[in-house]
This record gives structure tokens, sequence and C-alpha cells, in this order.
């Protein structure tokens, strides 16, 4: 596996990134690859271990020590093929999951040394790309029975592809205009480029996923409706629930949610490259913008980080990111998260590097927002002051001071999925208001079941991934259970690396980078 001590020869080269200045002034993806060679040797830092640790952190079980070989021994054509047996959409994963794989990696235990796991997971999707060795792969046979998913986000696409392979007529809700959710409308394009989830949804289409965009569930179309035209229904509706800031001045004109923004920025940039949605966007509302402004942008994960980025490229006089909890220690502390775990240390998120390059922005932490205040309606000011170091991090008396501030982005999280088709569903929610699972990914209605962030509440990418592909599974299943002459059919397009029926329950371990568990 690997080269024989390569870990001990070759030294680890991280992802490179375009120059931050230079980045700062488009939308284009700032991540670039390094030559195959290169790609190649640090393959080679893989170790083969005896328990590798790099399982325990992803949670889509990928097998990374097996694909890290094949690309050292320059087989990508195989990675590929290792890789999407447990990843639906590796090009996703690679530019956008933090990648708990490489803290959990056993080189790590010398921090900073970790195989650049998910710099080769890219490198191995972009390859099969252009050298077309990604095509669709509609059922073999049919089984004659149907599936709605509701929601396109990660692990909607993920739940609806498995499920058209496996041989059933599967149907792709989507509210907004174009497939993707959060990974189309929330993250920004120098992330991941819109035509790279575009060709995703052509996949899908291809292989014979009808595609809904523009009907919004539980409105457009009944919940008795859906259910009554679908042997079942898999709810992948994200937790779209933003957590608010109820202080004085909270009605001010210029204090938005940071979706809100983020999603007219993500359209203004379609508008403007592509890709043309598959039906026309809603007509937008007040336009949010930072242009010539003042921002606070009030929360410190990638969400936050994500509206500095835009912020930055509107062109921002200054922006201020506020973070409610205390600063991290720049290592890894054994004390709290120790390896494998996921380190809770400061990292400096690109966009605030970009921020600062630029001269424009800064980032503090333990700051608690008291007020906002403002003229005629419109915010012009924002009242903050140190945070207590401990729940629930009340204002300090006497450390209160004004930030200038025509718009403010609220970019705390979220606290569970909109209830409203839930609640027509009748389906029984957890006490943090998320979908209860009975059994796995099972609601408490028949047919009914649910994945994503939806069941599990906010998490990462590649859970939002996995729950898709297991969520199907136990779809897969029930459908099977159903009798009445549907075709039989083999598991290939269902099968993963674990047979991971158990879901796992309550609070993921980790959230983001540098975000701690909900």
């Amino acid at each position: 596996m690997g080269e024989l001590g390569g870990f001990l020869k070759i030294e680890r080269r991280g992802v490179p990134y375009r120059d931050s200045t230079e980045r700062a002034r488009d939308y284009q993806e700032f991540l670039l690859q390094r030559p195959t060679e290169e790609l190649r040797e640090q393959g080679a830092r893989c170790m083969d271990c005896g328990v590798p640790f790099c399982h325990n952190g992803c949670p889509l079980g990928n097998l990374i020590p097996d694909w890290n070989d094949l690309v050292y021994r320059d087989r990508f054509e195989d990675a590929i093929v290792q890789l999407h047996a447990t990843n639906n959409f590796p090009e996703f994963t690679g530019r956008l999951c933090p990648a708990p794989c490489e803290a959990a990696c056993v080189l790590e235990i010398r921090e900073g040394d970790a195989v650049t796991i998910k710099q080769i997971e890219n490198s191995i999707i972009n390859r099969a790309w252009e050298e077309g060795w990604v095509v669709p792969q509609p059922p073999r046979r049919e089984s004659g029975r149907s599936v709605a998913v509701v929601g396109s986000g990660p692990a909607g696409m993920a739940a609806a592809q498995q499920l058209r392979r496996a041989g059933h007529a599967v149907t792709l809700f989507e509210r907004d205009e174009a497939i993707g959710g959060l990974v189309r409308f929330g993250v920004p394009d120098f992330k991941i480029e819109k035509a790279i989830v575009e060709r995703r949804v052509q996949q899908l289409a291809a292989e014979g996923v009808v595609l809904r965009c523009g009907v919004d569930v539980g409105s457009d179309m009944s919940a008795d409706e859906l259910v009554a035209s679908y042997d079942a229904v898999v709810l992948a509706t994200g937790s779209r629930v933003p957590r608010d800031l109820p202080v004085p001045g909270r009605e001010l004109d210029g204090v938005h949610f940071a979706m809100d923004y983020l999603y007219q920025r993500n359209r203004w940039v379609a508008d403007e490259i592509g890709p043309e949605p598959l039906v026309p966007a809603p007509q937008p509302g007040a336009t949010i913008t930072a242009a010539g402004r003042d921002v606070v942008v009030i929360g410190g994960g990638d969400t936050g980080a994500d509206c500095v980025g835009n912020a930055l490229r509107e062109g921002a006089r200054s922006i201020a990111q506020l973070e409610l909890l205390s600063e991290p220690p720049e290592r890894r502390p054994d004390d709290r998260t120790p390896w494998p775990e996921w380190p809770q240390k400061y990292r400096l998120s690109y966009a605030m590097e970009e921020a600062r390059e630029l001269h424009v922005g800064e980032q503090d932490y333990s700051i608690a927002t008291t007020a906002f205040d403002g003229e005629d309606g419109r915010l012009t000011r924002v009242t903050v002051a140190q945070a207590e170091p401990e729940p629930p991090f009340a204002p300090v008396a006497g450390t209160e001071r004004e930030l200038p501030a025509q718009l403010v982005l609220l970019a705390m999280g979220f606290l569970h999925p909109e209830h409203g088709l839930l609640d027509q569903l009748g389906i029984e929610k957890d006490r943090r208001g998320n979908v209860r699972a009975v059994a796995p990914y099972t609601t408490s209605i028949d047919g009914v079941f649910a994945a994503g962030d939806a069941r599990r509440g906010q998490s990462l990418i590649v859970w939002a991934i996995n729950e898709g592909r297991q969520c199907a599974r136990m779809v897969d299943r029930y459908l099977a259970g159903l009798g009445g002459g549907a075709a039989q059919h083999d598991d290939d397009g269902l099968s993963g690396h674990a047979d991971a029926d158990e879901g796992p329950e309550g609070p993921p371990q980790h959230v983001g980078p540098g975000v701690p568990a909900g």
C-alpha cells in the first residue's frame, strides 16, 4: 500500500489556493490542483494502517487507503470506481467537506502531517470527468414502484440516484428553480462552480429521475396528494429554520438572515455566468447588498465565511465577523478533542484571509450582540460587548462598544426543518424539532422516510450524502415488502462499504470547522 516508508520521505503538500487578492475580485473557484506526479507522491504517503482511523472520521465510509494507493500507482480509472462505491458526489465533498478523515489520519498524530485525502479525492473525480469515465447508470430493469423525494440537496440527490439505479421510478421535487439545495443556492461559486453541480443534475436526468423544480410540496401540491401519488416518500428538506437574534432593533431594515443574502448573490452569479435554471427564478424581493457598506456578520462558521467572501466581492467598505464563542487554540487541544476526534482549533477561513489581505476585514471572538440601532427605520450601528466564556455567554457589564453597520447578516446556524409539510403529514418530531425516526430513516407515517439535516439536524455534506444513500436502502426494502408484482432486482445500486442500518442519532459530533455540536 503506497510507498514503503513514503510518509517518512515525502513531505505533505496541501491544497493550493489562488492568490487571495486575485481571487477576491471574481467568482471563479479558488482551489487549484497539483500536477499528477505530485498527487501520486501524496498518495504514496498513505501507510496502509492496520486500523485505518480515516474510516472512523469519514461518515461515508470512503475506502480511503484503497484509492490513495491506486492514485500512487497511476490507476485513476480504478480509483474512481472505489470512490463512487461509497460516495455519489465526490466533487461536492472534495470541495466542501472540512475533511474529518484527515483529522483522524494516523499521520495527524503529528499535527499537520495527515495524508492530503481531500485533495486526492478531488483529483480522482476531476480526472474521471475529464476522461469521460462518469456516465449515466440507468437501471437494468424496472421495479414497478414509485418514490417521491422532496428536497434536492445532497441528501435528496443521493437518495434519488440510489433509488433510481435500483429500478424505481423517482421524482425529485425542489421548490427553488434548480436542483442542488444549499450547494446550489447557499454555497458561493468561488467554492464550487454551479456547472459542477449541474453536470450531476444532468446525470440524474439521464438515468431517468424526473426533476420537478419550482414545486413547493405542501403548498403547490398537498401532502395528501403526495402520499397518494407515490408508493414511498423521502423527506430531504434540510434544516432551514435559521437561529434568530431577538435583541432590540431586530426589526430594522438592514438586518437579514445569511441565507437570504447568499441566495440573492448566487442567483445574481447564475444570471451573469449561468447555468440557467430549469424553471424561471422567483421575482426577487428587496435587494440585499453589501456594496459600499459597513457589514457585520454574526456567526463564525462556514455560512458566516461565505457571507464575508460575497460581501468582499461586492465591494463592502468594512467587514466585521463576530463569534460568540471564545477564540479556539492554535493547536489541537488534546484534553478536549484528542486525536482522532475533530480538533476544535483555530482555522483562518479563506474569506477572512482575503478580507485581511485587502485591509477591510476583522474577526472578533467572545462577542455578544446586545442591540441594533438605526435612524428612520434603517440600521446604522450595532452595539456589542465582551461575552462571558461559559453559557449562556452573557454580555460583560462595562465592555459595551458600537460598530458602524448598514448591513448585518445573521449566520448563527439552523434550528430544525420547516414544519409546514411535516405537520400536514402528521409526522412526529423529536425534542429538537427534527423528524423523529421510529426506525432507521423511517418516520411515524407508513411509507414516509427522512434523510439528511431534516432528520439529524444541521450537519456536514458527507453526513447528508451518507444519509441519502442509507435512507434509499430502507426505502428499497420497504418497497420490496409491498409485494403485488413488483419486479425483483439486485441490490448493486444500493450497495456500500458498510451495512449501516442503524443511522446515527442525536446531535452530530462535528458540525463544521470551529463550530461546536448543537
